[in-house]
Order: structure tokens, then sequence, then C-alpha cells
């Protein structure tokens, strides 16, 4: 080392780590959740931040439909995360944002984010639910790369879990959460998929016939209804 000149230590935040064994998809080496043995629909999808640790969970799922900054534990520290999670049944990946305000490498790697600590949450022993969240057309298509990058790292055929909370709130936001929605169902071929927020027809009536939907009331709607756990 050059005298005077400090070691440069940089923590890229991406834990590499996680996804040790974990079989890769596409030209992006996404990292594949698998395909669990059974499908298990829960009662009830309770955010991270509004779990109890006074409180015993029954058919429940944990969800991260929430502000990023809320979860970063788990991509900080996922460890020490995943064990305040065990009472848990299942686990929904996390949601880090991808707006389509936001530059395509950066998209990429929250996708990533979302797999590897699903990835890693599999490992321990939990019950996982890919959550799938598309930004920009980029994507859910294939117009500028050959693959649809949302969907990378995905078993077909199973269970996987959307949030339209705060996602459908202008026309633009309707259009590409349908168009998604739209490319998601011929993609995956799921045979369920969980809800988490609103499911207004003009969205989603052309694909009831494509999957079966289980919708749950975002933590908001359910405390106004004076339902901290309800589902409808």
């Amino acid at each position: 080392m050059i005298p005077g000149k400090r070691k440069a230590i940089i923590d890229d935040g991406m834990n590499p780590e996680l996804i040790k064994g974990a079989e890769l998809d596409g030209i992006l080496q996404i990292p594949k959740i698998k395909a669990p043995d059974y499908i298990f629909i829960p009662d009830r999808l309770i955010p991270y931040t509004k779990l109890s640790k006074d409180k015993i969970y029954r058919n429940t799922a944990v969800v991260f439909y929430e502000k990023d900054t809320n979860f970063s534990e788990i991509l900080i520290n996922p460890d020490a995360a995943l064990k305040s999670l065990a009472p848990i049944n299942a686990f929904i990946t996390p949601d880090p944002s991808l707006y389509r305000n936001a530059p395509l490498p950066v998209q990429i790697t929250n996708v990533y984010r979302n797999r590897a600590i699903g990835f890693y949450a599999q490992v321990h022993g939990f019950y996982v639910i890919p959550n799938i969240r598309w930004g920009t057309e980029e994507t859910y298509t294939t117009k500028v790369l050959p693959e649809k990058i949302a969907f990378l790292g995905v078993p077909k055929h199973s269970i996987v879990a959307i949030g339209s909370y705060g996602c459908i709130q202008t026309k633009n936001d309707k259009y590409h959460f349908k168009a998604g929605l739209e490319e998601m169902l011929v993609e995956l071929e799921p045979k369920d998929v969980l809800v988490y927020g609103a499911m207004p027809s003009n969205v989603f009536s052309d694909y009831e016939r494509d999957t079966n939907f289980h919708h749950y009331d975002d933590w908001l709607s359910c405390i106004k209804k004076g339902d901290n756990y309800g589902k409808r």
C-alpha cells in the first residue's frame, strides 16, 4: 500500500453471500426462488412494521408494502430481521420501490434485492411467496432487454403476491399497473395471486378467468373498519 494512502472499505449493500447456492435466472443472473411444495393462502397480510412481539400469528403472511425506509433492516441485516419473523407462517418478499422515474439499473437492482432476500428466507425455512413489482415498461416487456426483468427468478404455475396500494391513483398509474399485470399472468401463469390493496374492476376484471385472485385490504383500510387483521 502506498504510504499515506488509506485503504478504501466499500460496502455496496448487495450482500452477495445471501445467494450462495442459488440458481440464477437469465442474462442478469437474478437469484431464483423455488416453487413451494404446496399452495398456502394466508388469512391475513400484515405489514412488517405492524407486527407485535406480544401476539401469536396464525395463517399470516408478512408483507413489505411500506416506505422502503420502514423495512431497511431486512435489506441491511436480514439475519436479525428474519429471527424476528419466526412466528409468521409465510414471508412475502420485500418490495423495494421500482419508481418509473428511476433509472433502469436502479429498478433492476431492486428486483435483485427482492429475490435475494426471498431466496435467503427460503434457505432459512420460511414459506416464501414472491412479491412481483414492475416499474417502467422496460421491466415488464422486452422492448429494451431480451428478458422481462420483473418476472425473473420466479417459478411459474405457483403463487405470487402483488401490491396495488398507492399504485393505481392516476390514469397513467392504472395503465402501467394493468399492462404489467397482464404480462405477469402471461409470463408466470400463476395459480394464485394475492392482492394487497384495492382491486378495481376496470383493472382486474379482464383477468379473473386467468388465475385465482385473493384480495386483502390494506392496513389503513382495516384499521378504519376496526379490523386489525381483516381480509375481505
